[in-house]
């Protein structure tokens, strides 16, 4: 049973209908409402595992502030919403999270029921390195804040993963091939799940290129390879690391162990401010 007066976010899958769990059919079954991004995808999930007989209300990014605000009165009146997206998790890149934020400001329970999510699936396949990973939705189309968006990214080093509409990619590809160089690897993720799945690792020149040249179809996920770390120069002498060991020597921890923080401290090898220790 689910609580009254709760908020459930229910993650539906990205394409292949097989992905939905039995807990997010159970949830969408026992809410007394759905709320939806696009009222007419939800209401073909609903008929395709025919859950019938449900309210569901339109809730997407033009009308969240006066729906969002409906929502909120069913909800502190003890009803449980399920809220829904086109695919995937509710609450990223979607107007869902802003409905969440009201509800965690007034203290009003907000359950999850995992689902499928483009970006961590895409970033698994991708073959790119997995360990940090920065998610960057979409880029804005204003000129502006498009600018300003890739030159946060100019310098990032972990891996980037970006969503893309087809109608936007090539000038997307052009815009990374520009900032990051053409050598930098991509996996072109498009149709997650779905007939034409498909996971193409590839440069951001090649990418580019073959966009320029083929028609972009479906939707895409970018995963782009994160850039070197700077290298940090140095600015102590070894002199400096060896006056750093005598302080400690002073404090009454033998050379060796001393020799062995300062390396730590300064980036000299432990056997070089050793031997400086020991030469005079």
């Amino acid at each position: 049973m689910l609580e009254r007066g709760a908020l459930y976010v229910v993650g539906t899958p990205i394409g292949n209908l097989g992905d939905m769990s039995e807990r997010a059919k159970e949830t969408l079954i026992e809410a007394d409402f759905i709320a939806a991004e696009d009222t007419r995808v939800t209401r073909g999930l609903l008929n395709h595992f025919n859950i019938q007989h449900k309210t569901v209300i339109s809730y997407f990014e033009h009308n969240k502030l006066s729906r969002g605000e409906v929502i909120l009165e069913r909800l502190r009146q003890g009803e449980a919403c399920a809220l829904v997206s086109d695919a995937g998790m509710p609450a990223v890149s979607d107007p869902g999270e802003t409905l969440i934020t009201a509800c965690a400001e007034e203290d009003i329970p907000v359950y999850v029921v995992p689902g499928p999510t483009a970006a961590v699936s895409a970033l698994a396949v991708s073959g790119l390195p997995t360990g940090r990973f920065t998610f960057e939705g979409f880029l804005s189309m204003n000129k502006r804040s498009r600018r300003e968006h890739l030159l946060e990214m100019a310098d990032e080093t972990r891996t980037m993963i970006f969503y893309e509409a087809p109608h936007k990619l090539r000038r997307t590809l052009g815009d990374f091939e520009k900032l990051f160089g053409g050598d930098r690897r991509i996996a072109v993720v498009r149709e997650l799940t779905k007939i034409h799945e498909q996971v193409w690792r590839t440069s951001l020149k090649e990418a580019a290129a073959y966009y320029r040249e083929n028609e972009p179809r479906g939707e895409y996920v970018l995963v782009i390879e994160g850039g070197a770390k700077p290298v940090v120069k140095n600015t102590m002498s070894l002199a400096d690391a060896e006056n750093i060991a005598r302080g400690l020597i002073e404090s009454g921890i033998s050379p060796t162990e001393a020799a062995k923080q300062a390396a730590k401290d300064t980036g000299y090898r432990k056997s070089e401010i050793y031997a400086q220790l020991t030469a005079k």
